[in-house]
């Protein structure tokens, strides 16, 4: 059990690094399970959640229909780490950095991931960065997949412009503090 309330821990997370902790507080329900949505939970393959932070993204994907050993969480923080272990037993978390992954996610096999879901503050980050991570990601996703991604941002937190993807985007959850929509990247086929 952490000793630590999940939004105390992820607010002092935001004050130590801002740059790795894109808010100051976790995503709400409605945020959480809005990105689900587009999870294909019909899929027998894998699915990648970055930066799930104190879970309650994870939650939600679970909650869809994602059983744990076909989730795999990606988290820079040792100390979300420690919590989300503890939250959620049995589930592949490995510690490491969304913006070189894969020395961590050696055990991902290249184009089966069904989908990745992404928290990370992306637009804290200068664009090549950005682009490089969705770029890693694709290649472990198959053709089609999606690369669900929220933003507080009025703009795409990625450049529109980028042949390497198609996009979507949600209407905003105003229900969610501060406001947010999904933004959807697909791999092209």
């Amino acid at each position: 059990m952490s000793k630590f309330r999940e939004p105390s821990k992820f607010l002092r997370a935001w004050v130590e690094a801002p740059l790795t902790t894109g808010a100051v507080a976790p995503s709400g329900p409605v945020l959480a399970q809005r990105m689900a949505e587009f999870v294909p939970v019909q899929s027998n393959n894998p699915v990648l959640e970055l930066g799930p932070g104190t879970g309650p993204v994870t939650k939600a994907i679970l909650e869809a229909g994602i059983s744990k050993d076909r989730l795999t969480c990606l988290e820079y923080s040792t100390d979300f780490c420690e919590h989300l272990s503890d939250k959620f037993e049995g589930l592949n978390v490995v510690q490491g950095d969304a913006y070189n992954m894969r020395p961590s996610l050696e055990h991902i096999a290249p184009n089966s991931l069904c989908a990745v879901v992404s928290s990370l503050p992306l637009v804290s980050r200068p664009m090549e960065f950005r682009l490089k991570c969705i770029r890693d990601a694709f290649a472990l996703m198959r053709p089609g997949a999606p690369f669900i991604q929220f933003s507080y941002s009025f703009a795409s937190p990625v450049t529109l412009k980028s042949k390497m993807f198609s996009w979507s985007k949600t209407g905003w959850i105003v229900k969610n503090i501060p406001p947010a929509r999904v933004w959807i990247f697909r791999k092209p086929f």
